[in-house]
Formats: C-alpha cells, sequence, structure tokens
C-alpha cells in the first residue's frame, strides 16, 4: 500500500497507554480520509514502552518504529519523525491520547489548501494551573511571532511534509512550528478538535518548562527569523 499520511506517536515512558494507542489508532487507519502508517518514536523510554512498541509493530503491518539512545525531549523526537517519514503528508498525536485521532480526518479534510492544519483543543479538560499556564504561554508566544494561533502546544497537526522537512528544529521548538511554516511563506489553519483528561502515565510538562521554557524560546526564535533563509528553484538541468 502506498501511504499518503505518516500519524508521528512521540513518547516517553508511555508503557500504560500504548496498547490503547494500538487500538485507537487502528481504529482510526480504517476511516482515514488518505492512506495512512504509524510511526513511533520512542525518546530513550527506560521503562517497557520499547518492548511493547516492537510487540505492537510485529502485529500490525501499518505501524513502525524509530527509537533514541537516550532521552532527547519532544522537539527532537519531531524532528527524527519528519527526517524519517516518507509520506506527502506528516502529523502528529501524542501518546497520552487526550486528543482524538478521528480528529486528524478534520484537519487532512483541510490540508490541501494549507501547509499547516493545527488543531486548537476546545473545552481542554486539564487542570486549572495548566490551562493557565498554557493560556500565558500561548500569549506570549503569539506576541513574538504574531502567528495569530491559539493553541500552539495542541499535540494534533497535519504537515506537508516538503515543509516539515525543511523546519531547523531546536529544542523547544515544537511550540513554533506553525511560526516557522509562515517562515517558508506557507499558509496556515487552525481548527477546533476535542481534547480528553489524562487516564493513564505522567505529564511530562510542569509550570516551570510551561513558562520559563517558552519565553526564552521566543527570543531564539526572534534571532532564527532574522537569519532564516528562505529560497525556492524554479528550474534547474
Amino acid at each position: 500500500m502506498e501511504y499518503k499520511f505518516t500519524i508521528i506517536v512521540p513518547l516517553f515512558n508511555e508503557e500504560e497507554n500504548l496498547l490503547r494507542v494500538e487500538k485507537e489508532l487502528a481504529n482510526y487507519l480504517d476511516i482515514a480520509i488518505k492512506n495512512s502508517c504509524v510511526l513511533f518514536v520512542n525518546d530513550g523510554s527506560n521503562d517497557n514502552s520499547l518492548a511493547i512498541i516492537k510487540e505492537i509493530c510485529n502485529r500490525q503491518n501499518a505501524f513502525h518504529y524509530i527509537s533514541f539512545e537516550k532521552n532527547q525531549g519532544l522537539s527532537a523526537a519531531i524532528k527524527a519523525g519528519f527526517d524519517y517519514a516518507a509520506t506527502e503528508y506528516i502529523g502528529y498525536i501524542d501518546s497520552d491520547l487526550q486528543t482524538d485521532p478521528e480528529d486528524f480526518n478534520l484537519l487532512l479534510d483541510k490540508i490541501e489548501d494549507y501547509e499547516l492544519v493545527t488543531g486548537v483543543r476546545s473545552n481542554r479538560k486539564d487542570s486549572f494551573v495548566k490551562n493557565m499556564s498554557s493560556r500565558i504561554a500561548n500569549g506570549i508566544r503569539r506576541s513574538f511571532t504574531h502567528d495569530k494561533m491559539d493553541d500552539t502546544g495542541c499535540p494534533l497537526k497535519v504537515i506537508k511534509s516538503d515543509y516539515a522537512k525543511r523546519i531547523p528544529m531546536f529544542k523547544g521548538l515544537h511550540r513554533f512550528l506553525p511560526a516557522m511554516i509562515l517562515l517558508q511563506n506557507g499558509k496556515i489553519l487552525q481548527i477546533p478538535v476535542r481534547h480528553y483528561p489524562r487516564i493513564a502515565g505522567k505529564a511530562k510538562f510542569h509550570l516551570t518548562n510551561r513558562l520559563v521554557g517558552p519565553l526564552l524560546d521566543c527570543f531564539a526564535y526572534l534571532w532564527m527569523k532574522k537569519k532564516y533563509i528562505n529560497y525556492k528553484v524554479i528550474d534547474k538541468a
């Protein structure tokens, strides 16, 4: 089967969630509006995640994995997914499944006219502190990037592969994916998607790395924006 869409699943120590991830994504592949496959990116887990991933990939033909030597962080895992995906479109979803794989169809339905379509978590099921820190961080980021995106931390996105592979990733830049598409003169869109409480595993982000890190990353983004090289080849032989 020729796949058109790769779903990246970055994960670190998510052994309690992975069988549920397998079930939900396998169900989604049956209804996906583009032929789709799954790429697990194991970010150096030190629990039983890698062994479970291998079992899943052995019984699911459309599931594949890559595994890091050691933990590198979410941006590195997403970047590796971009590098290893071989389809026209790339998306990603968190392994906690607080967003619904079925909502990928909402994003894929719009991707032809845009270079990135991202979800916006409606009626978020997180704690007050988590919601407020996310809202503050998004406000700070918008003031730097002017990308008009309300929820860049939403772990449900679809990107055209050629644009994704040109993003120069560094730690923390996963929050700036819409802005990085704008630097390539691409078009972006946000669409409301469903959100659910986490029912297993532990969140990897807390108040400090939701606020302090993103603020520092904003200055890195401004430096990159000033130095960014953008070109388009119109002829070759």
